[in-house]
């Protein structure tokens, strides 16, 4: 379906008043994380939403999604102790707490604090079985084939480093009997910006399978990865559909209950990093803008070669009819948010906003160069 106009258009006026006001700032609005959370909350085949904190930590996303009622994803005690600083006791049992080759001391610390705890890999059992013993478990499955818009966000396959291989399931059933342990859930997380509905039908069946060799599990959380649209011309996520294929799951599997920790869609929309333009340059063919920020503040384009919409804000009614590279300040060559983007003429101190920078951008920020962290602000 067709995405409404961007909340950035709208909010124009209130963005160039904080433009005024900071050199790069990130702004978040609050009313597109409350519609996101709504829209997924409103799923009738899906008992529970978990967000994943490593996208966006900031203080007032956190307490905008608590308040509806979308629980968290934590892969570090770091972002446990994050939630707990913004949202004291009412987070208490809301929490999965998903390591990934971590120490010893950190599962160890999450049952000591009374989180629910996921392994990922048949070590943990193996060398420390003492940890588990009496516990329950959530177990991260490998469903053998990944996806997502880039390979370092696929999170599925052999050439991942996460998830227990399905040719370990045997193992995996001996090594908890022997802990004295209980699956009570079964898990797994294909990858980011998936746009294919049926994926999360085929993760179901796949992890259902497993499930019916451990006779105390109740959950299948199917992971996330729901992509969001990089143009705000483009055409959303079909999340009926999605409800329809997981309705069908719950009607065949009924003594489970599904749940989903959509990443991305829940904050990437809502954010946005302003900047402003700093020098043009013409290189032979090559036309560059250059703005006040760089890849320390978004590293998402050159780690992922994502591709973030681009505009002039200062001149947003104004025809886009310059091909321009927009590059940072920073002393790399891969300081690039984008290549061919279609601009007006660009000026000095114009406003540039670069969009869908909720998620995974502030939180991977750096001070390399000794470059400033742009702030964050809500609205």
């Amino acid at each position: 379906m067709p995405v409404d106009e961007p909340w950035w258009i709208t909010k124009r006026k209130v963005l160039l008043t904080l433009a005024e006001q900071h050199l790069n700032a990130y702004v978040y609005d609050l009313t597109s994380v409350r519609t996101a959370a709504g829209h997924l909350k409103a799923l009738g085949s899906v008992s529970r939403i978990l967000y994943a904190v490593k996208a966006n930590f900031n203080e007032d996303v956190i307490r905008t999604l608590s308040a509806c009622n979308v629980d968290f994803d934590c892969v570090s005690p770091g972002e446990v102790m994050r939630l707990r600083e913004v949202l004291g006791r009412e987070v208490e049992g809301r929490i999965l707490f998903t390591p990934n080759f971590a120490p010893k001391d950190e599962y160890v610390w999450g049952i000591r604090e009374g989180l629910q705890v996921t392994l990922d890999n048949l070590f943990p059992l193996k060398q420390w079985p003492n940890v588990f013993k009496g516990q329950d478990l959530f177990v991260r499955m490998d469903p053998d084939h990944g996806a997502g818009h880039h390979s370092h966000v696929v999170t599925a396959g052999a050439g991942s480093k996460f998830g227990v291989s399905l040719d370990e399931v045997d193992e995996l059933v001996q090594l908890v009997g022997t802990a004295g342990a209980r699956v009570v859930g079964i898990h797994a997380h294909s990858g980011s910006g998936i746009l294919d509905p049926e994926n999360w039908r085929s993760v179901a069946n796949t992890l259902q399978e497993v499930a019916s060799r451990f006779p105390h599990v109740r959950v299948l959380d199917l992971g996330g990865g729901i992509g969001v649209p990089e143009r705000s011309a483009g055409s959303s996520f079909d999340l009926g559909a999605l409800d329809r294929q997981l309705g069908e799951v719950r009607h065949e599997y009924p003594d489970y209950e599904l749940w989903l920790e959509p990443g991305r869609y829940l904050v990437s929309v809502a954010g946005i990093l302003l900047t402003h333009v700093t020098q043009i340059k013409q290189k032979g063919k090559h036309g560059y803008v250059g703005v006040s920020t760089g890849f320390n503040a978004l590293i998402r384009p050159a780690l992922y070669d994502s591709y973030h919409e681009i505009v002039n804000l200062s001149k947003i009614e104004w025809d886009a009819t310059e091909k321009f590279t927009i590059v940072g300040p920073i002393c790399e060559t891969g300081d690039t948010f984008g290549t061919g983007h279609m601009l007006p003429v660009c000026e000095e101190n114009d406003v540039i906003l670069i969009a869908n920078a909720g998620a995974y951008g502030h939180v991977m920020s750096s001070r390399y160069n000794l470059r400033d962290i742009p702030p964050e602000i809500s609205i």
